[in-house]
């Protein structure tokens, strides 16, 4: 059997850069494996209420964000749910970056033993995470960066790792139909946000898996406010969902140089 395992920082991770592709090689019968290595405690509490602020419960926000995944994972078929149970660090600059249990600050050996571990029991061919940036500079998605590459290194197991990515364009254009729809995206995109177009090595179609990335990314509603996605016009919703982009960093199979299959090689 073969398997894909994907390494994410929080409850949500899992939906917008490796949603559809879970659905889609489950659906192949390929085991799949998520692990997520915070509570998400950092996330908005009731009606968006915000770290730090009056009504903020972390430990209610980590239960709340926990079984939203819960639902999350049934919508997408993912096989094995692994939690590392570390602390939510928040956004870069917040003051959750500071703290001692923050995952952003856990033992880094440590981390990567029980990545490691996860690595040597479910045996994945391929592995997924985020890039050096986290994809956008998030203390935790840069921690599990460090730890899923580091466990994939110590191991030897994956034939194939993956970094997710958002290409430029895709940004740029996505950007353009909400100012052209009259929505506000209350910040300025800078020329350079996304990954460059030309280092992505690999394009997964995953337009039938839409519907059931959506309903994923709608089981996470207690982050409404900040899944912007999710008040755009549907047909802008399942464009988004229709394709998944990534950056083969490792491949000790022979495989092409632009790929529509995370597998490519090793079937």
């Amino acid at each position: 059997m073969l398997t894909l395992m994907a390494v994410h920082a929080h409850p949500d991770d899992e939906v917008m850069g490796t949603g559809g592709s879970f659905a889609k090689y489950a659906a192949d019968g390929v085991r799949t494996v998520l692990v997520t290595c915070t509570n998400g405690e950092q996330g908005d509490g009731p009606g968006g209420v915000k770290p730090g602020e009056p009504g903020h419960s972390e430990d209610d926000v980590a239960k709340q964000r926990l079984a939203e995944l819960a639902e999350s994972v049934g919508h997408l078929n993912i096989t094995h749910l692994e939690l590392l149970g570390y602390h939510d660090s928040g956004m870069d600059g917040w003051a959750g970056n500071h703290s001692p249990d923050a995952f952003a600050n856990a033992d880094f050996d440590q981390a990567v033993a029980k990545v490691a571990a996860l690595m040597e029991k479910y045996r994945p061919e391929v592995v997924v995470t985020y890039d050096e940036n986290g994809n956008y500079g998030h203390p935790d998605h840069i921690q599990a960066h460090r730890v899923a590459v580091a466990a994939a290194e110590a191991t030897g197991i994956p034939a194939k790792l993956y970094y997710t990515a958002v290409p430029r364009r895709v940004i740029q254009a996505a950007y353009a139909a909400m100012k052209e729809q009259g929505m506000d995206p209350g910040w300025d995109l800078p020329d350079d946000f996304g990954t460059p177009d030309e280092l992505i090595t690999t394009v997964v179609d995953t337009h039938e898996q839409a519907d059931a990335k959506l309903a994923a990314l709608r089981a996470h509603g207690s982050q409404g406010d900040s899944i912007s996605l999710l008040s755009m016009p549907p047909e802008t919703q399942r464009l988004a969902m229709s394709t998944e982009h990534f950056i083969r960093v490792v491949s000790k199979v022979p495989a092409p140089d632009h790929e529509d299959d995370l597998f490519a090689g090793l079937r």
